[in-house]
């Protein structure tokens, strides 16, 4: 059996992967991948928890292929994780959110990806009709996870 990738080696591969894009305030993307890694070891996530982080958007943003993460040196936990917070085209919230939810590990790094994507700071340098409907996006799928808002 192939060894698994390591901590670092996700870390790496994930920054690789996701080179060169940005998020929507024009920002490095792998900051938003370490932001999320940080939350889940902060929330007392466990190791394929905080791999799944570093990879949470590389098969929704195409930076990776299902068939690369179902082909990769990760736990099946991890790719399950993977799997479960990757939105899929047309998918409706709460098919989303109930996917999150039926997969074990899934919620705690979606948490932490809602809890940095709806960070004030970041969101302050959008223009209020990004920052609105994002504001309202995250807050609806807070609620359909029955996560609270972070204070």
């Amino acid at each position: 059996m192939t060894a698994l990738l390591t901590p670092t080696e996700v870390e790496t591969l994930a920054r690789t992967a996701h080179e060169g894009q940005t998020d929507k305030a024009g920002r490095p993307y792998a900051e938003h991948l370490q932001a999320v890694a940080e939350g889940v070891r902060a929330r007392g996530g466990d190791p394929d928890q905080i791999a799944a982080a570093w990879l949470h958007d590389s098969v929704e943003d195409d930076a990776l292929t299902e068939r690369w993460l179902e082909e990769a040196a990760l736990s099946r936990r991890t790719k399950d994780i993977v799997l479960a917070v990757t939105k899929r085209a047309g998918e409706p919230p709460e098919a989303y959110a109930g996917r999150i939810l039926a997969t074990p590990g899934a919620l705690l790094v979606k948490e932490a990806d809602l809890a940095h994507n709806a960070d004030p700071a970041r969101l302050a340098v959008l223009d209020e009709m990004t920052r609105n409907r994002l504001t309202e996006k995250y807050a609806r799928m807070r609620a359909l996870l029955g996560i609270a808002v972070d204070l």
